[in-house]
């Protein structure tokens, strides 16, 4: 099995363990999977975790389900896999990039993607003073990505290396540096920084308030500009266990993406008002449109992508060894629901 770099270096770090065990405080561990009589669910307080805001806003997740969620916020992927790992959560939102290395570091034992969540929402802003024009003006420029290894550092890494750039850590023109989505804005504001690779809603930040230009909008990557930026992932045990409880699960978290896109401006209020009680603050109304209009919240997994970013992770060495990613599915549950209610099923990539 591959092993994984990369994300040491951040699960390592005193902000991330920080979080980490204050989190574990407030969840007891002797709670058994089996027969659960409540739902663990992680997620982060963002836009494109949509339906974690919309359903802990609307409370309609425990009137589905017909049992209590215990919402656990986290602010970085490492610290949501070291909980899947010490079985401290059930379920969770989680972006692409610590969905891999967690599966490769537990040899796939410790959980599976049962659904996806959104697609889009990231990209590249610069400064409109940067003096970056087009592709060939990065050379001594300085571009923040949110984390080192995180799905946008990966996609920043390559996206660099295709154009023929090197990165400053190997001797190259480009310094490609970590930094939280709140200091991004800050040094960009600031002249820090030339650049950010990173999500929404942070990329309508840094044009709107920043005053930035988006260079790149990362659809235009990807075939059909169709990429997952968020999945939905449970554990192991707990699926084998509660295997309706899941399906209610599943079933809820199709139900609630259609009303989600049905009305897209009770969307954006509910997720508004559910980020203002998470961290305090909620976003301007033309910053949480223009978010939105970059996001498309779906279950649909988008694979192939998934696939191509594992072999992103593995060309620009975040990944020893080709990553093998078998079962790192199990779709069963959620076509299940998709039949009921006679939607498309949808696909691994290998069957």
């Amino acid at each position: 099995m591959a092993g994984a770099i990369g994300w040491e270096k951040a699960i390592k770090s005193g902000r991330v363990w920080g979080a980490f065990l204050l989190c574990l405080l407030l969840v007891p561990w002797s709670q058994s999977h089996a027969g659960a009589k409540r739902l663990r669910l992680g997620y982060f307080p963002n836009i494109t975790h949509g339906q974690a805001l919309y359903a802990r806003a609307t409370g309609e997740l425990e009137k589905m389900m017909g049992v209590p969620i215990e919402w656990i916020p986290f602010n970085a992927g490492p610290s949501v896999i070291e909980a899947l790992f010490v079985d401290a959560l059930d379920a969770a939102f989680i972006g692409p990039s610590p969905t891999i290395n967690g599966y490769i570091k537990s040899k796939g034992e410790k959980f599976v993607i049962v659904a996806g969540a959104s697609s889009g929402g990231a990209g590249l802003v610069v400064r409109k003073d940067s003096g970056i024009g087009g592709e060939k003006d990065f050379h001594g420029k300085v571009i923040a990505t949110p984390q080192l290894g995180n799905t946008q550092d990966l996609a920043a890494r390559a996206w660099f290396a295709a154009k023929g750039y090197r990165l400053k850590e190997t001797g190259g023109t480009v310094s490609l540096v970590p930094l939280s989505n709140p200091d991004q804005l800050t040094m960009f504001k600031k002249k820090q920084i030339d650049g950010a690779w990173t999500i929404e809603p942070w990329l309508s930040r840094l044009e709107l308030e920043g005053g930035g230009r988006l260079f790149l909008d990362e659809k235009s990557l990807w075939p059909e500009g169709r990429y997952v930026t968020t999945h939905l992932v449970v554990h192991r045990k707990f699926l084998a266990e509660n295997e309706e409880l899941v399906k209610k699960l599943l079933t809820a978290h199709v139900e609630l993406t259609q009303r989600m896109n049905a009305d897209k401006v009770a969307t954006a209020r509910l997720l508004n008002g559910q980020l203002k009680k998470d961290t305090g603050k909620e976003l301007e109304g033309e910053v949480i449109s223009r978010a939105l209009s970059r996001v498309e919240f779906t279950w649909d997994p988008i694979a192939p992508s998934m696939a191509k970013l594992a072999e992103i992770a593995h060309r620009i060495k975040f990944l020893r060894t080709s990553p093998r990613l078998d079962g790192i599915y199990e779709l069963n549950p959620l076509n299940a629901v998709l039949r009921q209610k006679n939607l498309p099923e949808v696909s691994d990539g290998v069957r």
